[in-house]
């Protein structure tokens, strides 16, 4: 099982409200560059809206970031977005045959593992903002003046 999708699809719209103010930011244009439905954009935008890192008006067309982009970190966008349930990055295959000295053990075994790589995979995501890969975009596509 992967991260959900949701969690790219959102850095991305934070990036591009950052990175193209010139056009208003509908669901629409977002969806365009996403390569994806509009819908799809509208829910995670609704997700953003609800953590607090996107500002939307019912009936004006556009988003806007809510906070500056070097206070939002990967992580805020993660949990925002639901990428995985809480503690539940990986997940343990269930009903291990308990007759087994490894299925009776294997769960206990590998969580205590499983939990320590999620923290250490927040962590690093804490570390990192929407800053540094708007910069790591623009570095490799400056803006036209």
């Amino acid at each position: 099982m992967s991260i959900s999708s949701r969690f790219s699809v959102g850095i991305h719209i934070l990036a591009l409200l950052e990175i193209d103010k010139t056009e208003v930011n509908t669901s629409e244009n977002i969806a365009m560059s996403v390569n994806t439905n509009p819908a799809v954009i509208r829910k995670i935008t609704g997700m953003l809206k609800k953590a607090g890192l996107v500002n939307v008006q019912p009936g004006i067309a556009g988003a806007k970031l809510a906070k500056d982009i070097s206070e939002i970190t990967l992580l805020d966008v993660y949990r925002a977005v639901n990428a995985v349930q809480e503690d539940e990055l990986f997940t343990v295959h269930a009903k291990p045959n308990p007759d087994c000295p490894v299925g009776r053990n294997i769960q206990s075994s590998v969580e205590i593992q499983f939990t320590a790589a999620q923290r250490a995979l927040e962590n690093e995501l804490e570390n990192r903002t929407i800053r540094d890969v708007v910069d790591d975009i623009l570095n490799k596509e400056p803006l036209e003046s």
